[in-house]
């Protein structure tokens, strides 16, 4: 979550999303309502990146007070049929939800609009400047990485990114870098090879970078000790491994 002012902007929509956003709110992160939620950013379609998108249009949806304003969702080629079938296999809900005595009585439904996205700048408004980049993640044809410049940071989220990285070329001394974890050592298995970094090629895309902040998040099967020892010990930046509700400024 990239929070600028009072506004909140999301990167994927995994297990759990809205539970972890009612928590943030609740440890205090900003002025928030749990349906303000109305900006998301898809780096690929993997389904641990997206089994949390149906609980954040229709939970938004349901709780919101007032007329229900659009999700807004940017992400790859596939988002809009994913959209277009989740709101179909909920239908059901939706049709007694704004029926006669539900509690959206009148109301047209959730309302998603979708932009199905290319590199380049995405979103715009007076706060940040969104910007897509392909990163390569195996077989994936569309996998993107998301630059967010706003006015007084530049913070870069890598997606699921394998090499050849696109990283060092959008964070040059950029302020935040968010970076998926790499836990295992380079040839270790032609999986985690071909669609995840590892702990040498991280060393090198973060003294490519040289972000502010390097900040490591997705790893398996949790945070990683000997995994960030080995990166610390070849790079003399600030590295961090984020935990839920971590806040990094």
């Amino acid at each position: 979550m990239i929070i600028v002012d009072s506004t909140a902007y999301l990167v994927d929509a995994g297990v759990g999303v809205v539970r972890r956003w009612a928590a943030a709110i609740r440890a205090g992160v900003g002025p928030f309502k749990p349906w303000q939620l109305r900006r998301l950013f898809v780096t690929h379609l993997h389904s641990d990146h997206t089994l949390g998108y149906a609980d954040l249009i229709l939970s938004s949806w349901t709780l919101e007070q007032g007329e229900p304003q659009p999700l807004r969702v940017f992400g790859p080629p596939g988002i809009r049929a994913m959209t277009e079938h989740l709101l179909a296999a909920y239908g059901e809900d939706i049709r007694i939800r704004t029926g006669a005595g539900g509690e959206r009585e009148g109301s047209a439904g959730p309302r998603v609009d979708v932009h199905e996205i290319t590199p380049g700048v995405v979103y715009r408004d007076s706060l940040v400047t969104v910007t897509a980049f392909r990163v390569h993640h195996g077989t994936w044809e569309h996998a993107f990485g998301f630059r967010f410049q706003t006015p007084d940071k530049d913070i870069v989220i890598s997606g699921d990114a394998a090499p050849p990285s696109a990283i060092p070329a959008q964070c040059r001394g950029c302020d935040i870098l968010i970076h998926e974890g790499a836990i295992f050592h380079s040839g270790v298995s032609a999986y985690q090879s071909a669609f995840h970094t590892s702990m040498e090629e991280l060393v090198e895309v973060a003294n490519a970078s040289r972000p502010k902040l390097l900040v490591l998040y997705h790893q398996r099967p949790g945070p990683n000790a000997a995994g960030l020892e080995f990166i610390r010990s070849r790079y003399d930046g600030r590295v961090v491994v984020a935990r839920d509700l971590d806040v990094f400024e």
